[in-house]
């Protein structure tokens, strides 16, 4: 039961994680103390890592650019895919890093003010790191959706409806 109970409270909370406490409680039926205790303890097991806002930087003067890459690494003895994940992970460019199946191994979510300084982070830091054998970078020239929030507004029909 308590899992389930979990579930819905991280549910919630991804979807806004600004909702007013009492009424997450009213909605799952639950005591505002219980909820909130709850909240507590998935954030120390590090079930909750943190709160976010998802941001239309589209929307916005400053200027991002957003770049996916591709590592192809040499697992290393003993270790895998760990230490040289957590390696680039620490990079400040990085705001995203996962193991993959399939034809690499790392997918790394960068970011940067022009495409250039992406580029200089690939072959300066990224490429010359021990394991790396190759890299293939991506860049985002349009976001239409990101962590399940539609970023572009549908456009009205605004046609003359006609009847026959």
């Amino acid at each position: 039961m308590i899992e389930k109970i979990r579930e819905q409270i991280l549910r919630n909370l991804e979807q806004n994680s600004r909702i007013n406490l009492k009424d997450l409680a009213v909605m799952l039926d639950v005591s505002e103390i219980d909820l909130a205790n709850e909240i507590a303890n998935m954030e120390k097991e590090g079930i909750i890592c943190g709160y976010t806002t998802l941001i239309n930087w589209d929307k916005t003067s400053k200027e991002i650019v957003t770049a996916l890459i591709e590592v192809k690494v040499t697992p290393q003895r003993g270790i895998g895919f760990d230490a040289l994940a957590e390696r680039i992970a620490r990079f400040p460019e990085v705001t995203s890093a996962y193991l993959m199946s399939g034809g690499f191994d790392f997918m790394v979510l960068i970011e940067g003010k022009s495409m250039k300084e992406v580029a200089r982070f690939v072959f300066d830091k990224l490429s010359t790191l021990d394991s790396v054998l190759s890299t293939s970078t991506h860049f985002v020239l349009k976001k239409y959706k990101d962590h399940g929030v539609d970023l572009v507004e549908s456009k009205k029909d605004e046609r003359m409806m006609v009847s026959a």
